[in-house]
């Protein structure tokens, strides 16, 4: 049921929420005091538990301040009167209508209380000797009877922002151990699945979304400890298990004082040129290249694998292809001072190019670590271009395409296979021949 009272502008309902209000109000101690404004403080903390909104704490402000005392008591008057003018003055010149909807809001959360008169005006009727007798306006004796009950829910919100901020600050420090510990790995030649292990850690972090809850925060924080655990135990596993002479005996990959330039990036290197099909030292004449850079769509097409690493993101910019790299790099097991010396000669874009053509095809090269070192020694030599890889890539591509046509299909006779030659070169070359110079 509900309880309609009356006003000039109408029937104003009372819910049975308000009613309840009145009697918590009703039954606070006449022997309460209360300080207003650490009560509001109270309030203005546990906000959201409250249902309370920041234009309707803006009002209650207002309305505290129209109390002359700095307490408020369970036997005292503590109803105030003030007009809406009065009322948007304080406030910061909150416009009538958003007035009254956020003085709704403060009653329905039980934290005023309306006392009406016969006409609906907001006053005080006074004695003969001052004193208010009958007063008109808003009751502030729920904060009096929910003293209480607003400093255990302020401190509630206190502890979860504590909780909030450990769980956060324990997956900012899983997440840069987790890695430093995977660069360990790869740096130091430590034998595993570095790129699984990569993946797992990538799977994990991209459930989490921008603004996550304490509990997703704290599962997330569990799934990373075992992943945490599990690398630095393969780790310490690998350091007190073997020396340098058995680990180089067993797995030719010794580790030479966290030398990163170890012998399973450089040996071999060379050798995986021809297997790799992506031969660039084939090319001695690079004035003939064209001039300007790789289009991103044409190194796409030529290397197909990128996208499969982009997550389920399309690759549409450049950042997307660059991001895509730093991914693929632990993955092919390339040490960070190799790509960081492949950065220094080639440049941001090209050696993403480069490495996303030795991914394409990894399985054809043994050490692709060493395999980058040579290419980054013949850029610095000058004698190295990304054009002839990506179409070398390029041409392979469209050669399967077309055997895997003319087995579905049958071979063409003398005129289809002349004329499907003639388009597949013309489109080659118009799409990575440059200007003619």
């Amino acid at each position: 049921m509900m309880e309609h009272i009356a006003t000039p502008f109408g029937r104003r309902t009372m819910t049975l929420g308000q009613i309840a209000s009145q009697v918590r109000a009703r039954a606070a101690p006449k022997d309460a005091v209360v300080n207003k404004w650490q009560a509001f403080q109270h309030i203005r903390e546990a906000r959201a538990l409250l249902g309370a909104t920041d234009r309707a704490l803006a009002i209650l402000n207002a309305l505290l301040s129209f109390h002359q005392e700095t307490v408020l008591t369970g036997e005292g008057n503590v109803i105030v009167w003030p007009s809406n003018e009065q009322l948007m003055a304080r406030a910061n010149g909150m416009p009538p209508t958003t007035l009254r909807r956020h003085l709704a809001v403060l009653v329905d959360c039980g934290l005023i209380i309306r006392r009406d008169s016969p006409n609906g005006k907001r006053f005080a009727r006074k004695g003969r000797r001052g004193e208010i007798e009958q007063a008109y306006g808003f009751d502030l004796s729920p904060i009096v009877a929910r003293a209480a009950e607003f400093n255990d829910l302020a401190e509630a919100v206190q502890a979860e922002k504590r909780a909030f901020r450990v769980a956060k600050e324990r997956l900012t420090l899983l997440r840069r151990d987790i890695v430093k510990l995977i660069d360990t790995g790869i740096e130091e030649g430590v034998p595993g699945n570095w790129g699984r292990a990569l993946q797992n850690y990538q799977a994990i972090v991209g459930r989490l979304p921008r603004s996550a809850p304490r509990q997703l925060v704290e599962s997330i924080c569990g799934e990373l400890e075992v992943l945490w655990h599990d690398i630095r135990d393969a780790l310490e596993s690998f350091a007190n298990s073997q020396n340098a002479d058995a680990n180089e005996s067993r797995s030719g990959r010794h580790i030479q004082n966290s030398n990163p330039d170890s012998i399973s990036e450089s040996e071999n290197g060379l050798e995986d040129n021809e297997e790799a099909g992506v031969n660039a030292e084939k090319t001695d004449n690079l004035r003939n290249l064209p001039r300007r850079d790789l289009p991103l769509g044409i190194v796409l097409d030529a290397c197909p694998n990128m996208q499969e690493i982009a997550r389920g993101h399309e690759i549409r910019h450049w950042r997307d292809f660059l991001a895509a790299a730093e991914l693929v790099r632990p993955m092919l097991g390339i040490s960070g001072s190799a790509w960081r010396e492949a950065l220094a000669a080639l440049g941001e874009q090209q050696a993403a190019i480069t490495l996303a053509a030795i991914y394409q095809r990894a399985d054809q090269i043994n050490s692709p670590g060493g395999y980058l070192r040579s290419l980054t020694e013949r850029a610095r030599q000058g004698k190295f271009s990304t054009w002839p890889m990506i179409m070398a890539l390029l041409r392979a591509k469209l050669d399967a395409e077309k055997a895997s046509a003319e087995t579905l299909s049958g071979p063409p006779d003398d005129g289809d296979r002349r004329e499907e030659r003639f388009e597949a070169s013309e489109a080659l070359l118009r799409s990575l021949r440059g200007p003619e110079s």
